[in-house]
This record gives structure tokens, sequence and C-alpha cells, in this order.
């Protein structure tokens, strides 16, 4: 029975000042869908409104435009992936093993309060499923309630961009929020890797998760782990 996993990616394309762009950081596709594909799974791309998701301009650009961004990039048939991808109300939980959150700042805009997400998210992991995200993706995760109404978050190990990355790639004045406070306030217990940037993740259970664009491979290998 072929495995199939959810991709999430954002529709948003700039921050709260429109002259800053953002989007979906590639190299965090790109990295986990290979894995994904490596191990025979079944993969498809869903957004919280469906459609578009842009790409934010800085996974562009070296070091961080990778040869799996690249080739992402040269393939019209992955490209279209990115303008054609589901709506929440267009997926039944049950189709699929796993929902990966992908990153970019942008997310931290239209992943929290989806609830369509919320409602995937939930179901796939109360089915015993793995919910998995890297990087920003975890904001996605932030709002997520189970049947009993008790955070998804609370009580449990997660990891996901920093507030000391946030000050180093010198966008800590343009986010709209301290997203590794927020995750610590919902109750959970929240790790990070000693150094800035460098590959960390945290499994708990069926929930897995990276903290920053360099997590995104060790993440989806530890994704596949679990199912």
């Amino acid at each position: 029975m072929v495995t199939r996993i959810l991709n999430v990616v954002t529709n948003v394309s700039h921050y709260d000042d429109p002259s800053h762009a953002t989007g979906l950081w590639l190299s965090e596709l790109t990295h986990a869908w290979e894995i994904f594909d490596d191990a025979g799974y079944e993969q498809t791309l869903i957004s919280p409104a469906g459609g578009h998701s842009p790409l934010e301009p800085r996974s562009l650009k070296f070091p961080n435009y990778d040869k799996t961004a690249k080739a992402w990039r040269a393939d019209p048939d992955r490209m279209a992936l990115l303008d054609t991808t589901a709506a929440p109300g267009d997926i039944d939980s049950a189709d699929f093993d796993a929902i990966f959150f992908t990153g970019g700042h942008a997310v931290m805009y239209d992943f929290p309060d989806s609830v369509g997400l919320q409602r995937i998210t939930r179901e796939i992991f109360e089915r015993g499923g793995v919910v998995a995200s890297v990087c920003h993706g975890y904001c996605g995760l932030l709002n997520t309630t189970l049947s009993d109404g008790s955070l998804l978050v609370a009580g449990r190990d997660v990891t996901g961009f920093a507030w000391q990355e946030e000050v180093l790639a010198r966008v800590n004045k343009l986010v709209p929020y301290n997203a590794e406070e927020e995750m610590r306030s919902r109750g959970a217990n929240y790790h990070k890797a000693k150094l800035p940037f460098v590959s960390y993740t945290v499994v708990d259970g069926r929930l897995v998760t990276g903290q920053n664009p360099g997590s995104a491979k060790e993440t989806a290998q530890k994704v596949v782990s679990v199912l």
C-alpha cells in the first residue's frame, strides 16, 4: 500500500510591509520532497487557500539555492504544482499518512489560523499518522487542537526557527511575532541547537520537527523512520 504525504506551502507573498517579499523557502520543500520520493511516497501539495504558492526571494540565492531547488525551478511540471496546490476543503485526511509543514516567513501569516489545516492535522494525528514541520512551518501547529480540546503541541517536544536566528537573519523587526515564544506559551517544550543554522530535529512520538532550512533533509528522514 502506497504511503501518502501532504506537503503544506504558503500563499503569502510579503510581510506586513508590502515592499518586503517573502514566500515558500524552496529548499525546505525540495529537500523533503526528494527524501519522500526516494521512499516511494505519493506526494500532494496543499496550501491554506489553494492555488499559487510564491517563492521566498532569499531562498533563491547562494547558499540556499542548491541543486534540488534549481532542478525544481527548471522543471515546468514541478513549478506547475506550486500554481495548483490543493485547498484544505479538497482533501480527505483519511487518504494521507502524514502532513509536513514547510517554511519561509510567509507561513507565519497564513498557517496558524487555517481551520482547514488544523482539521487535517488533527485527523491525521489522531488516526495514528505523522505530523511534521520544518523551520517556520511549526507556526502551523501553534493553534491546532485535538478532539479533547487540548493543544497538539502542549507538553510535547518541538523545535522550529529560533528567535536568535530571526535576529541573525535581520528580519526580527519584520516578522509579526516571536514564533519561539508563541510555541513556548502553548505549553510546548521548545528545544534548539547550541549553534544557529545547523541541522537540528526533534522527534516526540509521531510529532517530528526541524529547526531551520538546513534541517529539512534530516526532518524528512526522521519522518520516513517514524512511518
